[in-house]
């Protein structure tokens, strides 16, 4: 049998399956990266959805398995690494822990092919260049503060911004700009530039990122300010999309948040604008748990086209639907 588990800061999911692609198990509990929240807590949600998706299978019998999880590197600590062990083998797996970043485990469930390029775009983004299935370098990816342009972070503040300026009469106030309003509940107030600015700084920074779907939709309404940072927010991907897996070798690029997903005009618009920079071969990764069960087990296939057909078994259908 093998494992994939895929672990963020507000679900932990885990999927059991073989080596034909027969999912033998699912479970899903709460957020459990350590990253985002007190590590005892999160092993214990990451137990679990390992529990869950064992189902009371020999835990033995797993013969690989992969964690996916953003902000990998928490697991050189360690006192993490110590937490993290014990609770493994407390659930009974006897195979090595092997944790790779989330962006490894979304590359390998949008495709089987060895090299390319993930993208990240949701709260933050990221582009890593993927090198026989591990990350080799990281692209943008710098948080809030440095960078991270393309993301819900960054759309969500640059709508504030153009609601900031369309107050001061710099701007038009288009719907974008009331949409944001109505978000703050500043539609009433006398002074909205000042509970604006106010609202959105008692917040985490990151929280700006609540705005994305506005610009989104009045994007699709044709509100030409929303459009417009939705045209430069795609330049800033495509750039280190880019950089990661240049188009002219025929990588892949695997797109992987909810800003990246088909049928909003962000996703849309970026599908367009690495496909007019060259790059043809996109897909999108919509299961990392499937994504982590298929990395576990290139690690007892060596003959690629089972690889593939494994791929093809687990991935190339509808998501996992977690209970």
């Amino acid at each position: 049998m093998i494992l994939g588990v895929d672990i963020g800061g507000t679900s932990s999911r885990a999927l059991l399956a073989d080596l034909d692609g027969t999912r033998l198990g699912t479970g899903r509990t709460g957020g459990g990266n350590p990253n985002s929240h007190a590590p005892a807590q999160a092993a214990a949600e990451v137990a679990g959805a390992l529990k869950a998706a064992l189902d009371g299978r020999d835990p033995a019998g797993v013969a690989a398995a992969v964690v996916g999880m953003a902000g990998a590197s928490k697991m050189s600590d360690p006192e993490i690494v110590a937490l993290f062990t014990e609770m493994w083998h407390g659930v009974g797996l006897r195979c090595p822990l092997r944790v790779v970043t989330d962006c490894e485990v979304g590359f390998a469930a949008g495709t089987p092919k060895p090299n390319g390029a993930a993208l990240v775009a949701g709260t933050g983004s990221v582009a890593m260049r993927i090198v026989d299935h591990r990350m080799a370098a990281i692209f943008g990816g710098n948080g809030w503060l440095l960078g991270d342009e393309g993301s819900g972070y960054w759309v969500g503040r640059e709508a504030v911004r153009a609601t900031l300026k369309a107050i001061e009469g710099r701007a038009p106030l288009t719907a974008l700009s009331r949409a944001v309003l109505t978000e703050v509940g500043g539609t009433d107030s006398a002074d909205r530039r000042r509970l604006v600015i106010t609202r959105c700084n008692a917040d985490e920074p990151v929280r700006l990122a609540r705005f994305a779907p506005l610009v989104s939709t009045a994007a699709a309404e044709g509100d030409e300010i929303a459009q417009d940072i939705v045209r430069r927010g795609v330049l800033h991907l495509v750039d280190i999309t880019f950089a990661a897996a240049p188009a002219a070798d025929g990588s892949p690029v695997v797109l992987i948040g909810s800003l990246t997903e088909a049928g909003n005009p962000f996703g849309d618009a970026l599908r367009v604008g690495l496909s007019a920079n060259g790059f043809h071969d996109i897909s999108e990764a919509t299961d990392g748990a499937a994504g982590a069960a298929w990395l576990a087990a290139t690690e007892l296939l060596p003959d690629e086209a089972q690889r593939r057909a494994l791929h093809s078994a687990l991935l190339a259908h509808p998501p996992i639907v977690f209970s």
